[in-house]
């Protein structure tokens, strides 16, 4: 039986699904003209993505609606953990196969 990659990892519930994962902005794209994260953020910052099952990826944008909300406060894997909503949820969708 052949192993699943290793890029279908979810890196925040860190997950392995045979169906892949998406590419989530940590600084939402809508946000990369904002002057107020030009200012605070390098190109580099602007363009990093992590991947994310879909599962995870839906739960970050329903707990987290507000895309300047979350490119200031959940710009990182971490950050979006700690989130009381979406601990939750990873608590939750961890148990799921």
């Amino acid at each position: 039986m052949d192993s699943i990659p290793l890029h279908n990892r979810c890196e925040l519930c860190e997950r392995t699904l045979i169906a892949g994962t998406t590419a989530h902005h940590l600084i939402p794209r809508r946000c990369h003209r904002v002057r107020w994260f030009r200012a605070r953020f390098t190109r580099e910052e602007l363009q990093q993505t992590v991947p994310l099952c879909r599962d995870c990826h839906s739960a970050v944008h329903e707990f987290v609606s507000d895309e300047k909300e979350l490119g200031k406060h959940y710009a990182t894997v971490d950050a979006l953990r700690a989130h009381p909503a979406i601990a939750r949820f990873l608590t939750w969708v961890r148990k799921q196969r």
